[in-house]
């Protein structure tokens, strides 16, 4: 393959949105694969829509993900600017180009005219589209009308009667018919462009060779082939990718869940389990191991195994995914992901973040259970705070309360033998566990209200590892307190 250079260009609107992750995941594959260039260009001439700071966060949030770039605003690179708001002389002398070739107009149509017509269209049921009223003007006219100050547009002149073939890398050949088409905008009455016109003009001066976007952008796909035909470049090889929709079969939303990939960092996702779970969205390896890093992606990866299919976006594989790769994580690793979380429910200055072996423990309890790292405090609340429960939790099926009463003094008078050097879950659990069986009696008889004393919970790690973890002094009181709620 000749030589490859692939671009993200997002506009900083906000949030990176979980679809323009797997865009960027899908330009990173293909540089990487084919031993190409990954380029960030910055696309910010939708001033309207611009949040401060949304590039910088997009940065950082990609970042995280370990997605770095070759190219772009901060890494430089012999095709800048990289930021599209820099670059406005560029697009003005191609802008000149067109009307010079007669492939642009300027259109003087007002907001209200256009108004009007579209509202005369839909009363018609036609489809909203621009009547060409400005593409016969005279040359003449319009730059006697531009140069005395009236507001206009600069619209393509597309061919009027013509049938488009463009090729999709994915699809193969998709005919349009010119007629069709709109004589869409390229530079706003401010004499800022529209994405349309600055993506093309771009994408030929920084030579990318491939361009992959989300199908959505089908429709505009003639239009761009035509804008390179009338420039007389050679396009790049285009990838549109499927859209990724929801269970139900709709657009992701935020009215129906989170989209943005913050939002998941912020819920414990790791970088690894949403990177591989977008991969596969849209892309799918030809061996049924679907658990795959990002090395791993990359020397499967194959532009000829991306789908036409809608991905679903299934959040139930997520946490699969995310629980996978939480297990994968050492116990000291995990701990460092975990603390921020427990730092938010139990204060940032509780002096337990501190304690290493109590953090070691209750992380290692948690580690097989986890589908997020903000389950850690759901699951290991017990450990930062006297449980709360009604006495009937110690009930043991039809044990009587005086009889669990009796057998957790029992087992307290057990445990409190242990020296405090020797507090540990294997001699907790020998010395009850032996106790139990030399008297023939029923295991569950004596674990399940144990359990239930040091947890407060039906459900829970066993309870010997949870005595170790909590200690003896902690265990000894609980269980005391459970023995106080059946008096």
């Amino acid at each position: 393959m000749d030589s490859v250079r692939v671009r993200f260009a997002p506009s900083p609107t906000g949030f990176l949105h979980i679809g323009s992750l797997r865009t960027v995941l899908f330009n990173y594959f293909i540089a990487k694969k084919y031993g190409g260039t990954l380029i960030l260009r910055v696309e910010d001439t939708d001033r309207k829509r611009e949040v401060a700071g949304s590039a910088e966060g997009l940065v950082d949030i990609l970042s995280w993900a370990g997605i770095h770039f070759d190219e772009g605003p901060t890494q430089g690179g012999k095709f800048g600017p990289y930021i599209q708001s820099k670059r406005l002389a560029i697009y003005e002398k191609y802008a000149g180009e067109l009307l010079a070739k007669d492939e642009a107009y300027r259109c003087f149509c007002t907001p209200e005219r256009l108004e009007e017509m579209k509202q005369a269209q839909a009363e018609k049921k036609l489809p909203p589209r621009y009547d060409r009223a400005c593409r016969n003007l005279s040359v003449e006219e319009t730059e006697k009308r531009a140069a005395a100050g009236e507001p206009f547009v600069l619209r393509q002149k597309l061919p009027l009667d013509q049938e488009v073939v463009v090729v999709d890398e994915i699809r193969g050949e998709i005919k349009f018919r010119s007629e069709n088409l709109e004589d869409h905008v390229l530079v706003k009455s401010d004499g800022w462009p529209t994405y349309q016109f600055a993506s093309v003009v771009d994408d030929h001066l920084m030579e990318i060779s491939h361009v992959v976007r989300g199908d959505e952008w089908i429709s505009s796909f003639p239009k761009n082939i035509l804008l390179y035909r009338a420039f007389g470049w050679m396009p790049p090889k285009f990838i549109h990718i499927p859209l990724t929709l929801n269970k139900e079969g709709g657009k992701l939303s935020k009215r129906q869940g989170d989209v943005a990939v913050e939002d998941y960092r912020a819920k414990g996702y790791l970088p690894e389990a949403l990177i591989n779970f977008c991969a596969l969205l849209g892309w799918h390896p030809k061996e049924d191991n679907e658990l795959l890093s990002l090395d791993g992606i990359v020397a499967k990866f194959e532009i000829k195994d991306i789908g036409e299919s809608p991905a679903i976006f299934d959040v139930e594989k997520l946490d699969y995914f995310n629980g996978y790769y939480i297990r994968r994580k050492t116990i000291d690793e995990l701990v460092g992901l975990c603390r921020p979380f427990l730092a938010e429910r139990i204060g940032a200055d509780d002096p337990r973040l501190k304690d290493k072996q109590l953090l070691h423990g209750v992380v290692m309890l948690a580690q097989e259970r986890m589908k997020k790292l903000s389950d850690i405090y759901e699951l290991s609340e017990f450990f930062f705070a006297e449980p709360e429960y009604a006495a009937e939790l110690l009930i043991w099926k039809k044990l009587a309360a005086a009889e669990v009463k009796e057998n957790l003094e029992k087992i307290l008078e057990l445990l409190q033998k242990i020296p405090d050097g020797e507090w540990t879950k294997h001699s907790t659990k020998d010395v009850l566990m032996t106790s139990i069986e030399s008297k023939g009696l029923k295991t569950g008889d004596y674990l399940w209200p144990l359990r239930a004393a040091l947890t407060g919970r039906k459900f829970s790690p066993g309870p010997f590892e949870v005595a170790e973890v909590l200690g003896k002094d902690q265990s000894i009181t609980r269980i005391t307190n459970a023995i106080k709620k059946l008096e």
